[in-house]
């Protein structure tokens, strides 16, 4: 919006040619997110203590945590508000990829507010069934993996329409153009092909994969919401690098063009993700429910498929992985074996069981995230 009307003005005033440049649209993103999420934040969680919607304390975890019983939660709605407005504002709203980015994030996000709304409001501890909540996941995780696989490797020359019709006529087997490869971080010249099955598969497991990963690891003050502003911090630098042909081209990574207006949506993240870890710093003001965690978790794994970066996302979510696995190794012990591997899971629990602070806990991952990020970040030159 304020991008259309800056070329407007850039007419008359030449000054106002400085909005088209987009690290410059991205920063002040990030600082109007921030400013959005300090206004919006005390009013948000003033109205979650009216409504009463408090967050229910596990009885068989930590005992630190039975006083957060009744915390306001929910939260991950100011995070999307700051995100949507931050991005209508500053974005390119011609940009394909901001809008399925924008659908995927709300998307999840409503799935998330259904799932906090019945569990917290109408206090049904089930909330949103987990064959519901997982079809509804899926139904859009597909949706924009199909999108994805077409609008990503769409060359200069084609349009979507045309790609997705000459893939029919082919009988469901042409390929996708290398652009769409799975890019092998620290080898320019490792890439494999995925063919638009293959395409479509990894991205449905990105989407929803990171979605729940993210989900999962929000167990305490603070300790998701640092590591996603990281992570979209540097996948803005990502997407700056594969939307420029000449920094592409420079630095051996695929051309999309247009993907570096994710730049934009990237910086919305890290500063709505910032405003909101101000008031859900320990001892938090709110939590973020699953309406933050779902709606975040997807947003970055969408972006990472645009920018042709899965295997970045995973070395840089390390947290989000092992957090995710300890679940699964959890449950398939006790399952198989009657026994249990962490003394509870997710496996920042584990580490509270054990005697470290809740406040060791979450710097303790977040120093390992900053680490993680830098060497996924290094994958741009060390090639």
């Amino acid at each position: 919006m304020l991008l259309w009307l800056s070329e407007m003005l850039s007419r008359e005033i030449r000054t106002f040619n400085v909005f088209g440049y987009i690290s410059l649209r991205a920063v002040l993103a990030t600082m109007t997110a921030l400013v959005i999420s300090f206004v919006v934040g005390p009013r948000t969680i003033a109205w979650l203590t009216r409504m009463k919607i408090g967050q229910a304390v596990r009885d068989d975890g930590p005992q630190t945590h039975l006083a957060k019983a009744g915390t306001p939660t929910m939260g991950g709605a100011l995070i999307l508000v700051s995100i949507a407005i931050t991005t209508l504002l500053w974005g390119d709203l011609g940009n394909r990829f901001i809008w399925v980015v924008l659908l995927v994030t709300l998307g999840f996000g409503a799935v998330g507010w259904v799932d906090d709304w019945r569990k917290v409001v109408e206090r049904n501890p089930k909330g949103l069934s987990a064959r519901a909540k997982f079809t509804w996941q899926s139904v859009i995780g597909l949706v924009a993996a199909v999108d994805l696989a077409f609008s990503v490797s769409a060359p200069d020359n084609r349009g979507l329409v045309q790609l997705f019709f000459a893939w029919v006529e082919s009988g469901f087997a042409a390929g996708l153009s290398p652009k769409a490869d799975l890019i092998v971080p620290f080898f320019k010249t490792v890439s494999y092909p995925l063919g638009v099955w293959g395409f479509i598969a990894l991205s449905y497991c990105v989407i929803v994969g990171s979605s729940n990963a993210v989900n999962l690891t929000d167990g305490l003050d603070g300790l998701a919401i640092m590591p996603t502003v990281m992570i979209a911090g540097a996948m803005g630098i990502f997407a700056y690098v594969t939307g420029n042909a000449i920094f592409a081209k420079y630095l051996g990574f695929p051309h999309i063009p247009g993907a570096g207006e994710l730049a934009v949506v990237c910086g919305a993240m890290a500063g709505a993700g910032l405003g909101f870890l101000w008031f859900n710093a320990y001892p938090a003001d709110v939590f973020m429910g699953d309406v933050g965690a779902l709606a975040l978790g997807a947003a970055l794994g969408a972006i990472a498929i645009i920018v042709r970066q899965e295997i970045v996302l995973f070395i840089m979510g390390g947290v989000f992985v092992v957090e995710t696995l300890s679940v699964v190794i959890q449950v398939v012990s006790f399952k198989t074996t009657g026994k249990r591997v962490f003394r509870m899971a997710p496996l920042h629990h584990h580490y509270e069981l054990k005697g470290w602070k809740e406040n060791q806990v979450v710097v303790r991952f977040w120093i390992i995230t900053m680490l993680l990020v830098l060497f996924g970040l290094s994958s741009l030159k060390l090639r």
